[in-house]
């Protein structure tokens, strides 16, 4: 039998009274690589766990109330005998109750699977894997703090604009609370709701490009010039207004054709609480139906309708670098992105009189966002439909009004 180490200061607690009060615990090793804390508290002390992670790190997790003023009860009162006991299976993984802490590194993998399995595109995932540093990936999701977060959210703003710092965050935030919502012992969720908020964002002229019908023709030609796969693929785009991700999810069955030829849209599963994938109808040409048949012929119902040039779906990995070149064999202003032709799309819808609320339907967006968004584009996009609608106090010259004289 192996013999168990001992401690004079931690093992009994009359020796543990004497201990002077402070936030910093004291060790004491259990076993290789794991350690046993004990903090003395004003009431009773407490106890926790430090385990290596395996990557020149660790991990700290409490584990109870330590028996200074009360017996043992096996759970949340543990003399020094259990609390090292429950130290070394803890970090051992061997606790089937606790089990061992998630890190952040082990909770981005559970999104991605999570993003795949709901249709949605792993890319968030995967880029947060590269940005974040590996202090922080394999930290316990558990001990992250709003201090930490923060730090990683500002050091970005200098390689990167507002916006994708947002985004990086808003993903940051959804893989976390996926990871609070599998495990009740995560309570420290103001940790990233604060130290991952939003910051400001500048007036993004060039992410928000609204493109005239010109240029919108001119790319689309130097995507088909590019393949004939790419060239499609960015006609749905232009057609439908939809985000790359809604794109990507059609399938042959989505097409219908006829005299009023349409497009079954996937939802995109954005907005809270939203679980189930719906389908929009979308109103296509007939030409571009006709091209669509013509691409789907030959294969079943449940297949993706566009492919690219691999056969695969297409993303947003396969399709970004291709329309960068695009854009630049159009002479697209300097920054243009696919989500240009999004903006391009839902600012005609507008311009032409289309109820708000059926764009917002029919786009997968909300009446909030499309007033919060637009409202500068169709005031610099609307002026020739504002000037139809002026009054002019004087009578036209063809006017068959005459005055009456006094």
């Amino acid at each position: 039998m192996a013999r168990r180490l001992r401690s004079n200061l931690l093992e009994t607690r009359t020796a543990r009274l004497k201990l002077a009060r402070r936030q910093k615990p004291y060790w004491f090793t259990v076993a290789n690589g794991i350690a046993l804390g004990y903090r003395r508290n004003a009431g009773p002390g407490s106890w926790s766990v430090r385990a290596a992670d395996g990557k020149g790190g660790n991990w700290i997790k409490s584990l109870a109330v330590a028996d200074d003023h009360e017996d043992s009860d096996g759970a949340n009162v543990l003399d020094f005998w259990e609390a090292c006991d429950k130290a070394k299976a803890l970090a051992r993984g061997q606790d089937a109750d606790a089990g061992r802490p998630a890190t952040v590194s082990e909770t981005l993998g559970d999104y991605e699977v999570d993003l795949r399995v709901r249709g949605a595109g792993a890319d968030n995932a995967t880029r947060l894997l590269h940005r974040l540093p590996p202090a922080l990936l394999s930290k316990p999701v558990s001990m992250l703090t709003v201090k930490e977060l923060r730090h990683w959210r500002n050091g970005l703003t200098n390689s990167m604009k507002a916006s994708s710092v947002n985004r990086l965050c808003k993903a940051l935030k959804a893989a976390l609370n996926l990871a609070a919502s599998h495990d009740d012992r995560i309570t420290n969720a103001k940790a990233w709701t604060t130290g991952l908020a939003a910051i400001p964002e500048a007036d993004d002229t060039e992410s928000n490009l609204v493109l005239s019908d010109e240029q919108v023709r001119d790319v689309i030609a130097s995507t088909y010039a590019i393949s004939a796969e790419f060239g499609l693929y960015v006609e749905v785009h232009a057609a439908t207004g939809a985000r790359t991700s809604q794109i990507g999810l059609l399938d042959i069955g989505d097409l219908q054709t006829g005299a009023k030829p349409l497009l079954m849209v996937p939802s995109s599963l954005k907005g809270k609480n939203r679980r189930t994938r719906t389908r929009k109808p979308m109103p296509i040409t007939p030409s571009l139906a006709k091209r669509l048949k013509q691409a789907a012929a030959g294969r079943s119902a449940d297949q993706p309708l566009l492919l690219n040039s691999d056969g695969e779906r297409w993303s947003a990995r396969a399709h970004r670098r291709l329309f960068i070149e695009a854009a630049k064999a159009a002479r697209l202003p300097h920054g243009a992105t696919m989500y240009a032709l999004r903006h391009t799309a839902i600012t005609r819808l507008l311009l032409a009189g289309t109820p708000v609320r059926l764009v917002a339907s029919s786009l997968d967006t909300s009446i909030e966002m499309i007033e919060r968004s637009y409202s500068k584009y169709i005031s610099d996009h609307g002026d020739a439909q504002m000037r139809r609608a002026l009054f002019d106090v004087a009578a036209p010259s063809d006017s068959n009004i005459i005055p009456l004289a006094r």
